[in-house]
């Protein structure tokens, strides 16, 4: 969005603002799409299943019985790992989801002060003729 003539500053600023407000909706529809990510995983055997959600918090783990033969050493590994492969598919695709959201917010360039500038300097000429 190129800076306005002076006869369009206003509706330049009303682009401007438009252009935010979109922003922020589409930020905060990434944010919440974040919150429905769940990711999921299960063991080779798919006696072990798990899922997280967004920030990576456990949202379901289903332990089968016929998992307690592995014993007790080799159970506790089988879940840790579950649950870090569901922890990293639920950062995947939240990590999708913020990376599209941040190339979709992108503003004009802010005025700057030589803007401003160039806009007094054009009401001082005008106010001398």
């Amino acid at each position: 969005m190129r800076p306005p003539t002076p006869d369009h500053d206003e509706e330049y600023l009303l682009d401007y603002f438009a252009q935010g407000q979109q922003v922020m909706r589409d930020l905060r529809a990434a944010q919440d799409a974040i919150r429905q990510v769940e990711g999921v995983a299960a063991s080779k055997d798919g006696l072990i299943e798990a899922a997280a959600d967004g920030e990576g918090g456990l949202t379901r783990l289903h332990i089968d019985p016929r998992a307690m033969r592995l014993g007790e050493s080799a159970l506790a590994r089988e879940v840790a790992a579950v649950l870090r492969a569901a922890q990293e598919d639920a950062a995947r695709k939240a990590q999708e989801i913020a990376d599209a959201a941040e190339s979709a917010a992108a503003l004009p360039q802010p005025l700057d002060e030589t803007f401003v500038r160039g806009r007094v300097e054009q009401v001082a000429r005008d106010l001398l003729q």
